[in-house]
């Protein structure tokens, strides 16, 4: 098996409950390269709209996405390495957060609406209502293999999951590490 040269930006993405800041972070701890909580560049009014339980349109989110995509391009354009947690459901979101890259990753989180159900059951202080899972499962268009993506599933441990993404990363021994 070949060793892959690194990515430059992996976004683990996947409906909400799934896991994807837990898993991100970790894979950020694991990796040497700085986490980023693709919530944080929510503007307050998503926020707000989510947090009163109701889904976002293609509106609400084009800023959001461009705000990530531009993180993104930051970090690449400067040689160094981030993983970013967002949603990025649809084929159209994950195009505005590519803009054409061929260096970034997307590693989807994929489990049942049961699982994450009862896993958002238990979550507590987020903004986004276990409510709004429906709207998330029906919002969703799986990645594609064309579309740089590692799929793993998230019935197994947070330890588990990462060591599937870095496997299937292929990276070997040299993993680079985030720039100062």
């Amino acid at each position: 098996m070949g060793r892959a040269e690194a990515p430059c930006a992996l976004i683990v993405m996947g409906v909400s409950g799934s896991g994807k800041s837990t898993v991100a972070k970790a894979l950020g701890e694991r990796l040497g390269w700085r986490f980023e909580d693709g919530d944080s560049f929510h503007p307050a009014s998503n926020v707000e709209k989510m947090r009163a339980g109701h889904p976002l349109t293609d509106e609400d989110r084009w800023p959001w996405l461009n705000a990530i995509a531009d993180e993104i391009a930051l970090v690449c354009g400067r040689g160094g390495h981030v993983i970013i947690a967002c949603s990025a459901l649809k084929h159209a979101y994950r195009d505005v957060l590519l803009r054409g890259r061929d260096d970034v990753r997307f590693v989807f989180l994929k489990g049942t609406k049961e699982l994450i159900a009862e896993r958002l059951a238990q979550r507590k202080g987020h903004f986004m209502p276990p409510g709004l899972l429906t709207s998330q499962f029906e919002t969703l268009e799986p990645p594609e293999a064309g579309e740089h993506v590692i799929t793993v599933s998230i019935d197994e441990t947070v330890e588990a999951i990462v060591d599937g993404i870095v496997r299937q990363l292929k990276l070997g021994g040299a993993i680079p590490k985030v720039l100062p």
